[in-house]
């Protein structure tokens, strides 16, 4: 006999870090094609669930798992550093291995245990030609030409980093997405607004693209801090203050890693109802 106060529809967890949140799916277990309407109905914060990214896992022959982001508006991303590590600390505390490796656009990540709750990811190697980026026509991508002198930075999504003396009082709801669809950039790009404390530590505000303002952003803060290194104006290895809290960044000669406190909210089930609206 069927037990009827068993839930119905899809499971799925709500994490953060830092207060970049995301909606996680797993269907390591079970087939789930996300749309882009399923994506932008649970990105809603009034109809929905509510999400920077969500994000769906999947098995893999040869890493732990696949990783799929998608953005607040359903448009994919390619990567979504925060979100990594928040899945890579539910896999370690899965299987109880101190590191796994999980795959996405950008390849095969690596990340570990960090110690004291913490966990990093290595986000792999910034891409700094233009047409990796991608931009739209050659350009040198440390000083692009665009008023305000910006970088820009491939870390499997573009980004557009423009240093200010102060980047609280960037009107970021004005000035995001006027660069986010910046002609320059063909497949639109993340912008962010750099402050430099210190040759060891960098303020940043963040405007995501196909998602708006966020309280932080991983592959934001990894573009960041590469960017200030390539300008000089810091070290390879970072403290990045976003306005949800701290990340560490270290560019290496493997990869630039990333490394900041995850957490596991709550689980919740999607209806069957809502599922077939938005399929």
């Amino acid at each position: 006999m069927k037990d009827s106060s068993a839930p119905q529809g899809l499971p799925f967890m709500k994490m953060h870090g830092l207060g970049n949140d995301f909606v996680v799916i797993d269907a390591r277990r079970r087939s789930l094609p996300v749309t882009a309407a399923l994506a932008q109905a649970l990105g809603d914060r009034h109809r929905g669930v509510g999400f920077d990214q969500l994000a769906l896992i999947e098995a893999d022959a040869d890493a732990d798992a696949r990783l799929t982001f998608y953005n607040a508006d359903g448009s994919p991303s390619a990567a979504c550093g925060n979100a990594t590590r928040c899945i890579a600390r539910l896999l370690m505390e899965e299987t109880g291995q101190p590191a796994v490796s999980l795959r996405t656009e950008r390849g095969l990540l690596a990340a570990e245990d960090a110690g004291g709750g913490l966990t990093r990811v290595n986000m792999g190697a910034p891409m700094l030609d233009w047409d990796r980026i991608p931009l739209a026509e050659p350009a040198d991508s440390l000083h692009l030409p665009i008023a305000g002198d910006p970088v820009a930075t491939g870390m499997g999504n573009p980004h557009c980093t423009f240093f200010v003396a102060d980047a609280g009082a960037v009107n970021l709801a004005a000035e995001g997405p006027a660069f986010e669809h910046h002609p320059l950039f063909p497949e639109r790009t993340n912008v962010e607004f750099v402050q430099i404390l210190s040759p060891e530590a960098i303020r940043l505000r963040i405007w995501e693209r196909g998602t708006g303002i966020t309280l932080a952003s991983g592959s934001c803060s990894c573009a960041a801090a590469v960017a200030a290194a390539r300008r000089g104006l810091t070290g390879r290895r970072v403290a990045v203050h976003v306005d949800g809290g701290t990340l560490e960044i270290d560019w290496r000669e493997d990869g630039v890693w990333m490394t900041g406190p995850t957490a596991h909210v709550f689980d919740g089930w999607l209806t069957p109802d809502f599922l077939a609206r938005h399929a």
